[in-house]
């Protein structure tokens, strides 16, 4: 089960910054988790200042 990035996101790149796998970068309006590279490890969800970031 991937993480998803809802559309609360502030685009801060905290996120991005905090995953193993490279699997976050930054999309047309927000920053996007790439599902089939996401190993589920969590740490991009915990570092989200605004609680944008779940599990799916």
């Amino acid at each position: 089960m991937a993480y998803k990035i809802a559309d609360t996101c502030i685009s801060c790149a905290a996120c991005a910054s905090e995953c193993p796998v490279n699997a976050i970068s930054q999309g047309d309006s927000q920053f996007d988790i790439d599902a089939d590279s996401c190993i589920d490890c969590g740490n991009c969800a915990n570092v989200c200042p605004v609680g944008a970031i779940s599990a799916e």
